[in-house]
């Protein structure tokens, strides 16, 4: 194997040096990005070496190519939450400065001055974001922040950071940290300075014990708090949205009753090529014991494809009814008209198929849908992260997430016709629903 053969041609000393050659085991989202920036945001899970990264990058700033020799910094700010949690997770933490240090080359931590000094003349001074104004005075040519979005004074703290980085000819920051929806990750990560990496916990299994992954896949897999946690995803609120993360939140479940209808909704793109919009392809289906007015909808699943000409999705759609048995096929008409039929039909003469037209907005018809989640009879099976981050982002002004939200129309018309339409004609007989 390659591999052995390389570690059967290492020295003594370069097998001892081997643990410290941090670019040779490192992850990709490990490592500093090229080109230039300002700050590299390293967002991950639990356990995805966030602190490792950090760590390395630290020792790489400081170290000259030789020991002894200066590094590209002089002066490095370490802020954590608090003093302790700097010192015991970034510093003396298994994944901290310390421990990834080379003898050679590790600093000496002085405790009464709070700080870290490299044989080399480098120092790092700790500070905690409890006490931004420990910021104002001291200068700095770069920083490490680790956890910076659960910070109580997040904000203020990295303001008086930004006033300190004013030595040396291009002062870097790296902030390590799990992300959440606060003000001041998101103006960061927004930032045209900034860089950012991303990783779940799911990248460093290798150093993970199997049973911690099977606990909390078991535990938090299609959760908000999992995607936050385990995905390392900032999962966003828009303001005036239809839907909130705690919504989507309380309607998740893990078993079905049995169903009286499930139907199959598809909201085709109008072209059919590689840079075409997706085609929302959405399972669901209803509880229709008790009165119509508690009728209760599940989305079973997301089968939204992208890139497909016609008869792939078509294909995609039709796989969609088979494999859950459904019993109706709905598809909005309205760009492909007879055409979205004909091409259905093309695969499978026999579908049971209805076209429906859109002859109100998006946010209109989405409007009475969210309403259906506010009472409690929308429920979703795991796996529809895509489609809840479009659902997440329809406001009471309209779409505010990217392209266009195929999969969370396809939702529409089908709990329109699973639940929307059925009580409509309840109500009001002779008036038409869609």
């Amino acid at each position: 194997m390659r591999q052995e053969r390389f570690l059967n041609s290492l020295s003594d000393a370069e097998i001892l040096a081997l643990p410290y050659l941090f670019e040779f085991w490192a992850l990709p989202h490990q490592m500093p990005p090229e080109g230039k920036w300002k700050t590299w945001a390293i967002m991950g899970g639990r356990g995805a070496g966030k602190t490792r990264a950090g760590a390395e990058w630290v020792r790489a700033a400081v170290e000259g190519a030789t020991p002894g020799a200066p590094g590209r910094c002089r002066r490095i700010a370490l802020v954590g939450e608090t003093v302790d949690q700097v010192r015991e997770v970034m510093i003396f933490g298994e994944s901290g400065i310390l421990a990834c240090s080379p003898p050679d080359r590790r600093p000496e931590w002085q405790a009464s001055r709070r700080r870290l000094v490299w044989p080399n003349g480098a120092e790092a001074a700790v500070f905690s974001a409890h006490d931004p104004e420990a910021l104002r005075g001291p200068q700095f040519d770069g920083a490490w922040l680790d956890e910076m979005a659960k910070w109580k004074k997040a904000r203020a703290t990295w303001d008086m950071l930004q006033f300190a980085l004013r030595l040396g000819d291009d002062p870097q920051i790296c902030v390590t940290t799990t992300p959440r929806n606060v003000g001041v990750l998101k103006d960061v990560l927004a930032a045209p300075s900034t860089v950012v990496t991303q990783a779940p916990t799911e990248a460093n299994r290798a150093h993970l014990a199997e049973s911690f992954l099977a606990e909390v896949r078991a535990r938090y897999v299609g959760t908000r708090l999992g995607r936050q946690e385990l995905d390392g995803i900032l999962l966003e609120e828009a303001e005036g949205a239809l839907w909130s993360l705690a919504a989507l939140d309380a309607a998740r479940v893990s078993k079905l009753p049995e169903l009286s209808r499930i139907v199959v909704a598809v909201d085709p793109p109008v072209t059919g090529h590689a840079g075409s919009d997706e085609c929302g392809i959405i399972v669901a289906g209803v509880d229709q014991s008790g009165p119509v007015q508690e009728w209760r909808a599940y989305v079973l699943a997301d089968r939204s494809v992208s890139g497909m000409s016609p008869t792939g999705w078509a294909g995609a759609a039709i796989r969609a009814m088979e494999e859950f048995g459904a019993d109706k096929m709905v598809a909005e008409v309205n760009q492909g008209g007879d055409l979205v039929e004909t091409v259905l039909r093309q695969i499978d003469p026999l579908i049971p198929f209805r076209g429906v037209h859109a002859s109100r907005g998006k946010q209109a018809r989405a409007e009475p849908v969210a309403a259906l989640y506010e009472q409690g009879r929308v429920h979703h099976m795991a796996g529809l992260d895509r489609l809840e981050d479009q659902m997440r982002a329809m406001t009471t002004r309209g779409y505010e997430g990217r392209g266009s939200p195929d999969r969370a129309d396809a939702l529409v018309w089908a709990l329109h016709e699973l639940v929307i339409a059925p009580a409509a004609k309840w109500r009001h007989p002779r008036v038409r629903a869609v």
